[in-house]
């Protein structure tokens, strides 16, 4: 059973992949820009002071020029650093773009590390994800990074997917250790989903 939710997700996985890289830069830059304006919305809509994003890379709905205007406005913004353990530490994002490359060469931040719990004091989390359903179940891309710091947390704030308008799905095969997400931010909308299973 779970070698077949397994495959369902990494041929998912690849088709998303293919879609994202048909992307024009064009495109990209103006998903990027809607994205950043949903976002700055939603820490207004919440009263969120503290906030965890990701780097995102160029396959990535673009978050970096959020995160520059989050922390040029006040807002503390935790970056993740992947670890070789599956955990994610974490650093506070400055507004000067510096990135090193992280574990599989993704983009990561420079600042002082801080341990896995730094992120328990968010208000709010912005995750990467491939697809989310409408039942609020995310998809990673298989590390499951994400899914093991939500699953941690006692007391997880709200949790926003940021993903294109075409990777809402009707549904995705899940395993038991996926992690649903309260709600999705796109080019188009953001969307609350039902989860709050805190």
């Amino acid at each position: 059973m779970s070698n077949d939710v397994e495959h369902a997700k990494r041929a998912l996985r690849a088709e998303l992949r293919e879609r994202r890289g048909l992307l024009s830069e064009a495109q990209r830059e103006a998903a990027a820009a809607a994205i950043g304006e949903r976002l700055d919305a939603l820490i207004d809509e919440l009263g969120a002071r503290s906030i965890s994003c990701f780097l995102s890379t160029l396959s990535e709905p673009g978050t970096r020029e959020f995160v520059t205007r989050a922390v040029r406005r006040g807002i503390r913004v935790l970056l993740p650093i992947t670890r070789a353990d599956g955990l994610l530490d974490w650093a506070v994002a400055t507004d000067d773009d510096a990135t090193t490359e992280g574990l599989y060469g993704l983009p990561e931040p420079t600042g002082e590390v801080l341990g896995p719990i730094a992120v328990n004091d968010v208000d709010l989390m912005i995750v990467p994800a491939a697809a989310v359903d409408r039942s609020g179940m995310r998809m990673g891309w298989g590390r499951g990074y994400f899914d093991k710091t939500i699953g941690s947390m006692e007391k997880c704030p709200p949790v926003y997917a940021v993903i294109y308008d075409s990777e809402i799905l009707d549904s995705l095969p899940r395993e038991v250790h996926d992690q649903p997400v309260d709600g999705v931010v796109t080019p188009s909308q953001t969307l609350n989903l039902s989860p709050s299973r805190r």
